[in-house]
């Protein structure tokens, strides 16, 4: 076993590779509950590095433990100064853990000479919720305060803290995106890479109505005092109840209500003034290296979750083409754009386009017209798991990414044991990841307003305009404002 020295204390790893569970701050509760991020105090002697840190507060894992805000490290090289990749899990800003297995950075690590951490943060009420009292987006100063501890600490870990890219997916995509925006993050961080960029973003007014009905269901308000004296389980039940009836809420809460939506980052003018897309237009990461893409069929994933996968009727089609598609005649355009379409097509298209491919697409953009650099790619290869029905769905590139292929939703989507196609794409993909990790180049054109050069990775990987040009079109003029209540719902 290896031990190293953090600023807070010794910890000892599981060998000199593999570091678990540090905590990056102190555990968020009692009087630090609903606060931001404590600095963690020094402990004496030698802290045990060996098994992942609790995961926080979230729907289908029992509380054990507080000491949520954990980091982890793998490292091929602790005497060297490798470059760092920083992962945030995904997760609708309500589940995941870093502890997972599909996050497991070891592979990533050693394959590509890389220091690889992950992290949790807080989630649903306890990162995201409204609450009087207490700082927006705590789950954003979470990732901030993980990444000052990188700063602080990776040296030790055989980590260059002047080389460090951020990446993640899904809700970790929109994190990274916030981080972008964030005065608090700046200089923490040189790359990013965002991966299926969400693109909900919440008014206060609209984040501290749902977190008032989630409070009414414990029969308290919002508040810091009262919600503080509740166990963390008992907020995830309420949270839970509203997500229930959440499609119910439509006429107050809009688009984001049938979406399942109930979490998201808040931009509350201070830890985060604007959207990421109107932070990077005005030049906020011009500096940064920013890589960006998506999945091709990002809303199969979850029209198999919810049971519709195969089953979409003609009405259905309509009323999401009338609810998401932009602009006032946006089911119209979506037709004539897309003449042989059929309902469940039209209805994945416009459902994908709205949540991860058009907020994805316009972050590069808002990047490359402020005259920063981006790169775009599209995964297209179609996960040959039970059966193909998945295409190329929300959260394919994660396994791909991680290298971690086999066992649960990795295997569930890749197939078990992994086809040779997988290993040979996920390698594909790793390289590319790292190599803009260490040196900023993924290894193809970076985008622009013209040619639109896109990596798409599928069974053949080829570099072309961007694929999706007929939804690029459809959503050019579109702002991805924040999200509010509907007019008639306002206080």
């Amino acid at each position: 076993m290896a031990e190293v020295r953090t600023t807070a204390g010794v910890v000892r790893g599981r060998d000199e590779h593999v570091f678990l569970g540090i905590p990056f701050a102190a555990p968020p509760v009692g009087p630090l509950r609903f606060a931001a991020p404590a600095r963690m105090q020094p402990w004496d002697g030698v802290r045990p590095a060996l098994e992942y840190g609790p995961p926080p507060p979230q729907p289908g894992r029992n509380a054990i433990g507080d000491d949520w805000l954990t980091v982890n490290v793998w490292t091929p090289d602790p005497g060297a100064a490798l470059p760092v990749m920083v992962w945030i899990h995904g997760g609708a800003y309500t589940i995941g853990a870093s502890g997972s297995p599909e996050y497991d950075g070891a592979r990533l690590a050693h394959e590509g000479g890389v220091v690889v951490v992950t992290f949790n943060y807080r989630l649903g009420v306890e990162g995201f919720a409204q609450i009087a009292g207490a700082p927006a987006n705590r789950g954003l100063l979470d990732q901030v305060a993980a990444l000052e501890w990188v700063r602080d600490n990776i040296a030790s870990f055989g980590g260059d803290p002047a080389r460090v890219t951020v990446f993640g997916e899904s809700a970790g995509g929109g994190s990274v995106a916030s981080l972008l925006a964030m005065p608090r993050a700046a200089g923490l961080f040189q790359r990013a890479v965002a991966q299926s960029v969400p693109g909900p973003f919440f008014s206060p007014v609209l984040a501290a109505g749902i977190a008032a009905d989630i409070a009414a269901e414990l029969g308290a308000p919002a508040t810091v005092a009262d919600l503080g004296a509740l166990e963390p389980d008992l907020l995830v039940a309420a949270a839970d109840e509203i997500q229930n009836t959440l499609a119910s809420r439509a006429g107050r809460w809009g688009p984001v209500a049938l979406r399942g939506v109930m979490f998201a980052p808040v931009v509350d003018g201070d830890v985060l003034p604007t959207t990421p897309w109107q932070a990077l237009a005005s030049g906020a990461a011009r500096d940064l290296d920013l890589m960006v893409g998506h999945t091709r069929d990002e809303q199969r994933l979850f029209s198999a979750l919810t049971g519709v996968l195969g089953q979409v009727t003609p009405d259905q089609a309509a009323e999401a083409l009338r609810l998401f598609a932009p602009g006032p005649d946006g089911e119209r355009r979506y037709r004539e754009a897309y003449p042989s379409a059929g309902a469940e097509e039209l209805f994945e298209l416009v459902l994908s386009d709205w949540l991860f491919r058009m907020p994805s697409l316009h972050l590069a953009s808002a990047q490359a017209a402020a005259g920063g650099r981006a790169y775009v790619y599209e995964l297209t290869w179609p996960a040959p798991g039970m059966g193909g029905g998945f295409g190329a769905c929300h959260g394919l590139d994660v396994p791909l990414v991680l290298g971690n292929l086999n066992g649960g939703l990795p295997g569930m989507l890749v197939g078990s044991p992994p086809p040779p196609a997988a290993e040979v794409l996920s390698a594909e993909m790793r390289a590319a990841w790292t190599g803009f990790a260490a040196h900023g180049d993924p290894g193809w054109p970076a985008y622009d307003g013209e040619k639109r050069l896109t990596q798409v990775f599928d069974a053949r990987s080829d570099v072309a305009p961007y694929p999706e040009e007929a939804s690029r079109r459809l959503w050019q003029e579109f702002a991805f404002p924040v999200l509010s209540p509907l007019p008639a719902a306002a206080p």
